[in-house]
């Protein structure tokens, strides 16, 4: 009972981090992890954590070559004011 508690207090913090999650949705995120952490195994949780390591990695240089392709994009075209606001600097 406890360690559901401190799950779904967990959940709730996380939630308030994360836009994508309301304070409700993330204190029951935290006791489903709680329980689910119970239930499987060693090397499962180990086999999780190497994944969302390996995600995260992909995920972030992938945003890095976004970022750098746009940032290049940019500095190679001109740019330019538009026609009305040309005509009011004149």
């Amino acid at each position: 009972m406890i360690g559901k508690v401190i799950g779904a207090f967990v959940g709730d913090r996380l939630a308030k981090q994360t836009s994508a999650i309301g304070g409700a949705s993330g204190a029951a995120l935290g006791v489903v992890a709680t329980t689910v952490l119970r239930r499987i195994s060693l090397p499962a949780m180990v086999a999780l954590g190497v994944g969302g390591y390996v995600a995260k990695r992909v995920l972030d240089k992938k945003h890095a070559e976004e970022a750098e392709g746009a940032s290049s994009n940019s500095s190679k075209t001109p740019k330019r004011r538009p026609k009305a606001a040309a005509k009011k600097a004149a």
